[in-house]
């Protein structure tokens, strides 16, 4: 068995790790860790959760590198680069949840992180992107920082189109929607229920740091294929689910058919990635609420010839495929494990 630690096991993205460890066939939990909570046990904190292993949070120290293989960081960026800074090297692998070490460019992390301070010899060191495309780097990686939710889709959904296709893309406009728990559980007005129902909030409409994330990544895979990428991202009611909407001006041309042959060539094994076509279902698909719970992202692409663009869809539940899900899929390729272990529940729906 593989011994499995969660830090930051009061929050949101920590109770989903816990779920979904206590259900993994060859991981077991080990250790919580938190600042907070001390000394309680997560199924008080996280009414679904009765699996805990009988552990309680207790506080991080270098003496946790006794007790784990693999140290999953589901705390803030600034806490996350303490503990790396900590524990780096001792513990085994670090899966890393937090912004702390996703943007390897120093002058863009300070834009977008001016309140994380990090070693930038670590920062040099921790592997970064969704499996799918960084999955053969995993092997041996000691340190691994996992992509925001919303850098999540939107990278799955533009990757066929630079690293596949080689398109190059003049301009890429992010239209980002994400459900309540993607803000974590802190306190803030704005996310009261007499605010927060039936609202569509603009928090972020002229730019947000997963948009900055993607561009360096894909700038770093293939560079000069990626001009202007900006996004404008949106809160609505639902509490799970995301759904990005990419829409991409190139001076190349393609046709649908050739879109569609790309998208599926390109995810042609990759279990978690599913390409759609958007009238294929009841309702038009990709829908958040149609993967909730699951670690599956659904992605569709559509040529818009009278506007000159490609539109990009692309959904997923921000607690499972954008956190925690994400993080033990990584470990499944770190350890040598087939991807899917562990991660093969079906959504549900409705939600």
């Amino acid at each position: 068995m593989i011994r499995a630690g969660v830090v930051g096991a009061s929050g949101l993205a920590g109770g989903e790790l816990i779920r979904l460890i206590t259900q993994h066939p060859d991981l077991e939990l080990t250790f919580l860790g938190g600042s907070s909570n001390i000394g309680r046990r997560p199924s008080e904190l996280h009414p679904g959760l009765r699996n805990d292993q009988g552990l309680t949070i207790q506080p991080v120290t270098e003496e946790v590198a006794d007790q784990v293989d693999v140290l999953f960081l589901a705390t803030p960026a600034p806490v996350s680069a303490e503990l790396a800074s900590l524990l780096a090297d001792r513990v085994p692998a670090i899966v890393d949840l937090s912004g702390a070490f996703r943007i390897r460019t120093p002058e863009l992390h300070d834009r977008w992180y001016p309140k994380v301070k990090r070693r930038t010899d670590l920062a040099d060191r921790f592997v970064y992107g969704v499996p799918e495309l960084i999955g053969d780097q995993l092997a041996d990686a000691a340190l691994i920082s996992l992509p925001g939710c919303y850098a999540t889709a939107i990278t799955l959904g533009l990757a066929p189109l630079t690293l596949g296709l080689g398109l190059d893309l003049k301009t890429v406009v992010v239209d980002g929607k994400s459900g309540s728990s993607g803000g974590g559980v802190q306190l803030r007005t704005s996310d009261l229920h007499p605010f927060r129902a039936g609202a569509i909030a603009p928090y972020s409409p002229t730019g947000h740091r997963h948009a900055a994330e993607v561009g360096d990544f894909l700038e770093r895979s293939k560079p000069g294929t990626i001009g202007n990428l900006t996004m404008s991202a949106y809160g609505v009611p639902n509490v799970r689910g995301l759904l990005t909407s990419s829409y991409v001006f190139t001076d190349e041309q393609v046709s649908q058919r050739e879109l569609n042959r790309a998208y599926l060539r390109f995810y042609k094994g990759r279990p978690f990635v599913r390409v759609r076509r958007h009238n294929e279902t009841l309702i038009p698909v990709p829908d958040p609420q149609v993967v909730l719970g699951s670690n599956y992202a659904d992605v569709t692409v559509l040529l818009d010839e009278d506007g000159g663009r490609i539109v990009v869809l692309a959904a997923l539940d921000n607690l499972v495929k954008g956190a925690a899900g994400q993080a033990v899929q990584v470990t499944n390729l770190r350890f040598g494990l087939p991807e899917e272990t562990g991660l093969t529940q079906q959504p549900v729906m409705p939600a």
